[in-house]
C-alpha cells in the first residue's frame, strides 16, 4: 500500500511542477563580455530539464553593448524578457525592478557574469517543488559547495560577515551574502517593502524570510569568478549598507512583536 507521504511526494513532483513556472531575474550592468554565454547556457539547461520558465534580464542602464546584445539574443532565446531600469540604478534596484515584473510562480535571482551554475538552479527548483518550500538558499561553504578563483580578501571578509550575521540573528544558515536564492511568488510579496538599493539586498531577502517564518532549505552551490568585465561590488562602500539591513532585521526580530510573521 502506498503511504500518504509517498502520495504527497508524487503530487508535488508531477502536479505542482506542472503548475510552477520558474522565473529567473538577472541584473545586468555592462556585461557585454559575459551575458551571451550566461544566457545561452542557462536556456539550454532549462530546455533540457523541460522546466517552464522565463528569463528576465534587467539592464541596469548599461553603458556598453549589453542592451543590443540582449535584443539580438531574443531571436534565439524565446523565453527571454528584457527590461531596462531607468533609475535609480544599482544592483538592488535592478533586482527589485525585476521582482515587480516577473510572471512565474517561483523566482530565482542569478548573476549575469556566469558565476552561478544552471544545474544548481535546476536542483533548487526541484527541491522547492518536491518539498513545497517557500525558499531555497544556496551555500558555497557546506559539503558539496565550492568556489573557484575567489579573491582571498573577499573570502575572508565574506566568512567574517556571515559569521557575525549568523550569531546575531541566531540562524544556522552560513551564506546569507550569496546572491543565488529562490523564492515563491507569495513569499516575495510577504517580504515587501524592500529597503536595499545595492548588494545588501542579498541579505535582506533571506533574513526577512527566515525571521518571518517562511519555510526554507539550503543546498550547496558552486561559484566561479567572472571571466570578463569587472565586479560591481565595492566592499568599502557596502559595509555600512549591510550593517543598516542587519540592524533593521534585529529590530524587526526582537521588537516587532511578530507583526510580520507569515500568516
Amino acid at each position: 500500500m502506498i503511504g500518504l507521504s509517498k502520495i504527497k511526494h508524487f503530487y508535488n513532483l508531477f502536479y505542482l511542477r506542472g503548475m510552477s513556472k520558474l522565473s529567473i531575474v538577472i541584473p545586468a550592468y555592462n556585461e557585454e563580455g559575459s551575458i551571451v554565454e550566461t544566457l545561452e547556457s542557462l536556456y539550454q539547461a532549462l530546455q533540457q530539464a523541460e522546466i517552464d520558465h522565463e528569463i528576465v534580464v534587467v539592464n541596469d542602464n548599461s553603458k556598453d553593448q549589453t542592451l543590443s546584445i540582449l535584443e539580438n539574443l531574443q531571436k534565439s532565446i524565446s523565453s527571454l524578457t528584457i527590461y531596462t531600469n531607468p533609475g535609480p540604478n544599482g544592483f538592488g534596484y535592478a533586482i527589485r525592478y525585476g521582482l515587480e515584473r516577473f510572471k512565474g510562480d517561483i523566482v530565482a535571482v542569478m548573476m549575469a557574469d556566469l558565476s552561478d551554475d544552471p544545474q544548481d538552479l535546476i536542483a533548487f527548483y526541484r527541491l522547492m517543488v518536491e518539498k513545497n518550500l517557500d525558499c531555497v538558499f544556496g551555500s558555497r561553504f557546506i559539503k558539496g559547495g565550492s568556489t573557484h578563483d575567489y579573491p582571498k580578501h573577499k573570502y575572508i571578509i565574506n566568512r567574517m560577515a556571515n559569521t557575525i550575521i549568523r550569531m546575531l540573528v541566531g540562524i544556522p544558515y552560513n551564506d546569507s551574502t550569496n546572491a543565488f536564492k529562490m523564492y515563491r511568488k507569495n513569499t516575495i510579496e510577504g517580504l515587501k517593502p524592500f529597503l536595499s538599493a545595492h548588494f545588501n539586498l542579498t541579505i535582506e531577502l533571506p533574513l526577512k524570510a527566515i525571521i518571518r517564518g517562511y519555510s526554507y532549505d539550503v543546498l550547496p552551490n558552486s561559484w566561479r569568478n567572472r571571466k570578463a568585465g569587472q565586479s560591481n561590488l565595492k566592499i568599502k562602500e557596502m559595509g555600512s549598507r549591510y550593517l543598516f539591513i542587519l540592524l533593521y532585521i534585529l529590530i524587526e526580530k526582537y521588537l516587532s512583536r511578530n507583526d510580520y510573521l507569515k500568516k
